[in-house]
């Protein structure tokens, strides 16, 4: 499915300046900056790296491509087959030419990505990060935004990070191929703001598993973890996603007369469910330390098969990511 952009998060989409504070554990932990939408538009762009740099692979069948086709791809604007620009204006189509020329290989080789596009049949990441490129620029991604976010998806990396989510509630199959893993707080904005995301996703691919991490910020959120409680004795019930619906409504009351309340309108067993919001508390101490070991320091942060999803949270982008797994590991 198609997703176009929020009218209101096209202008400011991977573009708003400056770094902001939102819900960290770490007080000097920053967000960077092109991550940030203003607050009208319900910032989702979330980011924060732990990775390392993987060096290029200069051996292989295509090693012959790499010296002659990055010098001779620098000036190429021919058109790319099956790739279309036309919602790009004349700028953003000279820019999408000196990115795809100037970019590396998304598949670790010297040569361009324009050359991995075009020659390289080996690379099955190069049509999908093609399209990764584009869909930045038609949402008015800079060309250093741009730059930035290809570099954090095919120029880095991160050691695999285990998270045990036997526990964690979740939607979706249950042995997915994609795997991905939300760590969030009932009482963040953001994550309100990222809910609908995230059910966007599991509404588009049915095939990918959905895990929810309880990550309550204490500190700034007093009855987030009382929610997050809540929601795991609702799942007892199977009630976790009408109790999360409720716990995420506008102006939804966390406290534990609220929940209790929430429970009886969802016709919950009371007493099953009280025994079981007592019992959930360590389950959310254990949700919190898996997610600061895994360098967790804001919510919502998002894992996708083992590795710290880096990309806009967006479903848009999300399934993007989760279309080009699927295609390199059939």
């Amino acid at each position: 499915m198609t997703h176009d952009v929020n009218p209101c998060l096209r202008r400011s989409l991977l573009e708003t300046p400056g770094a902001v504070h939102y819900n960290l554990r770490v007080s000097n932990t920053r967000i960077p900056g092109h991550f940030v939408l203003a607050i009208l538009c319900a910032p989702l762009l979330m980011g924060g790296a732990c990775e390392k740099k993987t060096k290029p692979n200069d051996t292989g069948a295509v090693a012959a491509l790499d010296n002659a086709g990055s010098a001779a791809s620098a000036s190429d604007n021919s058109p790319l087959q099956g790739i279309d620009t036309s919602k790009l204006d004349g700028d953003k189509t000279q820019l999408f030419n000196k990115l795809v020329n100037s970019l590396k290989s998304p598949c670790g080789k010297a040569h361009s990505l324009r050359t991995s596009f075009s020659s390289d049949t080996a690379c099955k990441r190069a049509p999908f990060a093609v399209r990764y490129v584009l869909a930045m620029l038609e949402d008015e991604g800079s060309e250093q935004v741009v730059r930035d976010e290809y570099t954090k998806k095919y120029e880095k990396t991160a050691q695999p990070i285990k998270l045990d989510t036997s526990k964690a509630p979740h939607e979706g199959a249950n042995d997915a191929r994609i795997k991905l893993v939300e760590f969030y707080d009932y009482e963040c904005p953001h994550c309100q703001a990222f809910k609908a995301q995230m059910e966007q996703v599991v509404a588009d691919k049915p095939d990918v598993g959905v895990y929810f991490m309880m990550f309550p910020i204490e500190s700034k959120h007093p009855e987030a973890r009382s929610a997050a409680q809540a929601a795991i004795a609702a799942a007892q019930q199977g009630k976790f996603k009408d109790m999360h619906d409720r716990l995420f409504a506008p102006q939804a009351a966390h406290n534990h007369d609220a929940v209790v309340g929430y429970a009886k309108d969802l016709g919950l067993d009371l007493g099953k469910f009280q025994k079981a919001y007592d019992d959930a508390s360590p389950l959310v101490t254990t949700d919190l330390k898996q997610g600061e070991e895994a360098g967790v320091d804001a919510t919502p942060t998002l894992f996708f098969n083992d590795r710290r999803y880096e990309g806009p949270m967006l479903a848009k982008y999300i399934e993007m990511w989760i279309d080009e797994e699927n295609a390199v590991n059939r």
